[in-house]
């Protein structure tokens, strides 16, 4: 195995000198710190993980806590975890990913053993167990989700209001005058997801602002149940002009949708989603959207809490709440309503949705 000796012989420097440019702890030459990283490059040096936390009490772990929930589209969680670890690799940083459904006593038990350095949360609960446990680790915490109470803590999220705010407004510029709005699963509000409500609550106090009718609703999250409700909800509302969603599963099952009942968009219903450009693309939507933004939140978070772990005057700044404020992706779904309601599908076997 090769050792901080092999590579400070390889760079001509002393055992200290090569320690000292590999961790940055001592102000080093550029010539002198790029000579002991040619050299342990060549070389093939990986740092001893368990040393390194034993003489500097640093980890260099993030501890990721996230869960996989039945009643939300897991393709769109993962979009949050991998900002959180490509951002946390890109600073040097590994990720330990903790998905148990006890997520207080997990926290609990990788923060007093220390073994991570810092901790990012994800599915952020309006009244979250985890948040007192993290208030009173060692460790700084950062949290992707924006709970009832954020203090003690690091919070960036998307402003949900302002998103669904500016939904509404794209929609009223049109002329549009009736709306469906398709929310995340009703158990998610139940489990305390505050996001669904913050945008439910704002797209419906906008419409009512704008005299815009609007009907809501909680859609599944898997198909073909998601595929179902939204055949039933245009079936239950032909006047409807618009299509507002905030949850992925609707928007993915959407394109299928449409094509079934021989819908355009925007000839015949105008669509804004709420998801990530890099979601769109997955799934090939053509529909506008506010983006999510899901990388910059967990690069956000990230950055910021290894900024607490490294800089010790940062560890005592005031603690922060960022919302990134909605970005509008046109990708041509919208335009003016159509002149009437739009045609009714055909009956099974003649051509219509099956």
């Amino acid at each position: 195995m090769v050792t901080i000796g092999d590579i400070a012989h390889a760079a001509g420097v002393s055992r200290s000198t090569a320690s000292y440019a590999l961790s940055g702890k001592r102000s080093i030459s550029a010539a002198v710190r790029q000579r002991v990283a040619d050299a342990a490059r060549e070389l093939g040096y990986t740092p001893n993980a368990g040393a390194r936390a034993l003489a500097t009490a640093e980890t260099m772990v993030i501890g990721l806590l996230a869960q996989f929930y039945e009643d939300e589209f897991a393709p769109a969680m993962l979009q949050y975890m991998l900002g959180v670890s490509d951002t946390a690799r890109e600073l040097g940083y590994d990720t330990l990913l903790v998905t148990e459904a006890d997520g207080a006593r997990a926290l609990r038990r990788i923060t007093d053993s220390r073994m991570v350095d810092g901790v990012v949360l994800l599915n952020v609960a309006q009244d979250d167990a985890r948040l007192p446990l993290l208030r009173a680790a060692p460790q700084p915490g950062a949290l992707v989700g924006l709970p009832g109470d954020p203090s003690g803590v690091d919070v960036f999220d998307l402003d949900f209001e302002a998103a669904g705010r500016a939904m509404v407004d794209h929609m009223h510029r049109l002329r549009h005058r009736e709306l469906i709005l398709v929310s995340q699963p009703e158990h998610v509000v139940e489990r305390g997801g505050a996001y669904v409500w913050r945008l439910q609550d704002a797209v419906v106090q906008q419409a009512r602002a704008r005299g815009i009718r609007l009907h809501a609703a909680f859609g599944p999250s898997r198909q073909p149940d998601v595929g179902r409700h939204l055949h039933a909800l245009l079936d239950a509302r032909p006047a409807a002009t618009g299509l507002l969603l905030n949850n992925e599963a609707a928007a993915a099952a959407l394109p299928s949708v449409m094509h079934a009942r021989g819908l355009e968009a925007p000839r015949d219903l105008s669509v804004v989603g709420r998801y990530s450009d890099e979601f769109a693309r997955t799934f090939s939507l053509p529909f506008s959207s506010v983006e999510s933004a899901p990388d910059l939140l967990g690069g956000m978070a990230v950055r910021h809490l290894v900024r607490r772990i490294t800089d010790p005057v940062a560890r005592h700044e005031p603690h922060v709440l960022r919302l990134v404020p909605p970005e509008f992706v046109d990708r041509g779904s919208t335009g003016a309503p159509p002149a009437g309601p739009r045609t009714p599908p055909d009956p099974p076997g003649q051509g219509g949705r099956p």
